[in-house]
């Protein structure tokens, strides 16, 4: 699988690591109820299709992204740095 790195161009899969469903950037708050975050951490969802997911780019720039790609296909959709999705 190749990944499209906003700042480095496509490179091989095997530079970056594969930190989860987008899910995770949406944690609840630490004021929230336990059972909360026992959700957040171990009750998720996994459908088949379209998702966003964080990477890391480990043996590149470092950055970190959300790359939205097809679990059936393989089809890598885009990537966008955290970064920039926070500040929108």
């Amino acid at each position: 699988m190749r990944i499209p790195c906003p700042l480095c161009g496509t490179r091989d899969r095997r530079e970056f690591y594969y930190y989860g469903s987008e899910d995770y950037l949406k944690r609840p708050s630490d004021q929230g109820m336990v059972e909360d975050l026992d959700n957040h951490l171990f009750l998720r969802d996994n459908p088949a299709g379209v998702m966003r997911d964080v990477w890391y780019h480990e043996a590149g720039c470092g950055a970190w992204m959300v790359v939205t790609r097809n679990t059936i296909s393989h089809e890598v959709l885009g990537s966008e740095l955290v970064a920039k999705q926070k500040e929108a």
